[in-house]
């Protein structure tokens, strides 16, 4: 897709000083007139950072904040003061999706929230913006696919590469134009610099958490102090690890630029290498090689405690070809070379922000997070079709997940090709879903 058609047919024409301009041509009953009324669950980091970035785009407003911290509530209000009308706060999402007046959805709630929360919305007849990964589990990421169909909900996962334009056109580039022949390996990774957690302490909650709903789906466990908010990532009970935290965005670039879905078979390699003695759970080192039907794989490597950059950047991925090879550090620019390693094409960014690839609430920056949660808000509108609906992102998803499941039973999965599923290992299949807290039980 080429740059100025991208822009016609519905990304963001711009975002600066404060001021996003979309370029949709809109008449009758979808009218920009109909304003979605958005309702932000958990607003700590990555959600306060969707809440200001949603509340800018015309004829959108947050009109609810849900967090079990109050502390962090208050941080959600802020960022979107500039809004005419001050969202409403609330603490339990049930009582949110209650509500009457609102459209939609927005989940930036720890992982094992986000499929429930999903499907609950669903229920609810909300659409919803849910961030990576789309499931716990890989149950729970077929189980939000269903329910998007089941009460024909617009439902889009966080994946914003989907939407990026130099994406999209180098995209174009591979499969239309065949500017690399037969692509058939791909190689990413993700590198940052993470600190040992420490030894949890059983201490009492703090006045402004409510842990219970804190904890929602996930079996109970006690309060202790290195979790909320942010290193419950690396327990296995709440997180999903670096793969399915980070790895999900060049999985799922790699996964679309070769032209796959599903692997014959899953292999992962890795284990808490860089520091231990603490309770981090899930690997600080692992690689993990994804086979596909065709001849074709992919290799994904992330080290979260080891700041050593490859191709000069902390993250990113190479496509390989017949003719030659596509380069992308993590943002929206890329490099095709030939055989010889000499640069044919540069393609650089319309606008980075000051952008960060390892930045933990913000790496695109704010143009490029606007471009797709825009195309969400224009599909549930009816003026544009999802570029990136929530199947495929459940697949790429099902790649880190089969990828953390091979870690964790130390076996090479075999896989189905046409869905995904786990074949001949009944340790690794019971992976597949998790138990919940009674009462808390996902239904589809």
């Amino acid at each position: 897709m080429k740059r100025r058609d991208f822009l016609k047919t519905g990304a963001m024409a711009g975002v600066g000083a404060g001021i996003t301009v979309l370029n949709f041509p809109v008449f009758g009953k979808n009218a920009p007139s109909n304003k979605l009324v958005i309702g932000m669950m958990g607003v700590n980091s990555r959600g306060n950072w969707l809440a200001k970035v949603a509340s800018k785009l015309p004829n959108a407003e947050v009109g609810f904040i849900c967090d079990v911290d109050d502390k962090a509530a208050e941080k959600g209000l802020k960022a979107v003061s500039q809004q005419a009308r001050k969202p409403e706060v609330l603490k339990d999402v049930r009582k949110m999706l209650e509500r009457k007046d609102l459209d939609a959805v927005m989940i930036a709630a720890p992982d094992h929230w986000h499929a429930p929360a999903a499907i609950m919305a669903c229920a609810a007849g909300k659409h919803v913006y849910v961030e990576k990964p789309v499931g716990h589990n890989p149950r729970e990421g077929e189980m939000v696919v269903e329910a998007a169909a089941k009460y024909k909900r617009t439902v889009q996962m966080g994946n914003q590469r989907r939407s990026w334009p130099n994406m999209r056109q180098a995209y174009k580039e591979i499969h239309e134009d065949g500017i690399l022949g037969r692509v058939f390996f791909a190689r990413g990774w993700y590198v940052n610099d993470r600190k040992p957690i420490g030894v949890g302490k059983k201490v009492p909650v703090p006045s402004n958490l409510d842990w219970n709903l804190w904890q929602g789906p996930a079996p109970r466990r006690d309060y202790i102090d290195n979790v909320v908010h942010y290193d419950w990532h690396w327990r296995w009970v709440w997180g999903t690890g670096e793969a399915c935290n980070n790895g999900t965005h060049e999985v799922d670039c790699m996964r679309w630029f070769l032209g796959v879905d599903y692997p014959t078979s899953v292999t992962s390699a890795g284990g808490r290498f860089a520091y231990s003695g603490d309770d981090w759970e899930t690997p600080d080192t692992q690689t993990i090689t994804f086979n596909f039907e065709g001849n074709r794989a992919i290799v994904w490597e992330g080290r979260s405690s080891h700041p050593y950059r490859l191709e000069g950047s902390g993250r990113g991925f190479t496509i390989f070809g017949e003719k030659g090879s596509l380069y992308c550090d993590g943002g929206d620019s890329y490099k095709i070379l030939d055989l010889k390693g000499a640069v044919v094409k540069e393609v650089k960014e319309t606008k980075n922000d000051n952008r960060d690839a390892t930045n933990v609430v913000s790496p695109a920056g704010e143009f490029l997070d606007a471009v797709h949660i825009s195309n969400w808000m224009e599909a549930i509108r009816g003026n544009a079709k999802l570029n990136y609906g929530i199947l495929e992102g459940s697949k790429s998803v099902l790649l880190c997940h089969l990828g953390n499941i091979s870690q964790r039973t130390g076996s090479v999965i075999a896989t189905d090709p046409k869905n995904g599923h786990i074949l001949h290992n009944k340790e690794a299949a019971q992976l597949w879903s998790r138990t919940y807290e009674k009462g808390w039980e996902p239904k589809v």
